[in-house]
């Protein structure tokens, strides 16, 4: 299964190479466009998109990436607590 992250493309690096820098929830990281990319670079500026292994794999917009954030989110805290009950499981047993 793979799991695409929501990022803002926030500025292109290199449009020879279809480089761009993007926001992902507060870390940016240069990802490739060519998957995205039907103009010219600079009109992804702005733009979110699904990043997977550095790759904007699809565009999506503002509310679908909130969603997603929100859910990545969730399954986070989730997570955490699960991991807080497996803990405190361990220590009764101890």
């Amino acid at each position: 299964m793979c799991l695409g992250i929501p990022g803002q493309i926030v500025e292109i690096t290199d449009a020879a190479r279809l480089m761009a820098m993007a926001d992902v929830s507060g870390v940016r990281r240069e990802v490739n466009v060519a998957c995205v990319l039907t103009g010219a670079p600079e009109a992804l500026i702005g733009q979110w998109a699904l990043i997977h292994v550095g790759f904007a794999m699809a565009l999506i917009d503002a509310d679908e990436a909130a969603r997603t954030l929100e859910a990545l989110r969730d399954l986070g805290e989730a997570q955490e607590t699960l991991e807080q009950m497996r803990e405190g499981e361990r220590a009764l047993a101890s």
